[in-house]
């Protein structure tokens, strides 16, 4: 389920990056606060604080309800980067500790 919606979030993200209407990047940043609140559910509950930490960041970065104005290029930018690092993310391995 995680890969599903780091995906999807990405999909959503590189699509920010073309002439939308206003109501679509409300959608996104709606989607976007369920979906890393849904991740930083699942770090938590596996026991990955960082990963928590992060998700929970992008949770209140995209929340809908207070917006944070960056500007449309700086927003290409975080969705450029959240986008490419949620696809990173599916295909690398956690590092294993040593007790």
């Amino acid at each position: 389920m995680d890969k599903i919606i780091k995906i999807g979030l990405a999909i959503l993200f590189f699509i920010c990056l073309l002439d939308m209407p206003y109501g679509y990047f409300q959608l996104v940043r709606f989607l976007a606060l369920i979906g890393f609140g849904f991740l930083a559910y699942q770090a938590n509950q596996q026991g990955k604080q960082t990963e928590m930490i992060i998700y929970g960041a992008l949770a209140l970065l995209f929340q809908p309800f207070f917006k944070i104005a960056l500007g449309r290029e700086l927003w290409n930018v975080v969705d450029v980067i959240v986008g490419i690092g949620l696809l990173i993310s599916i295909f690398t391995k956690p590092k294993k500790t040593l007790s």
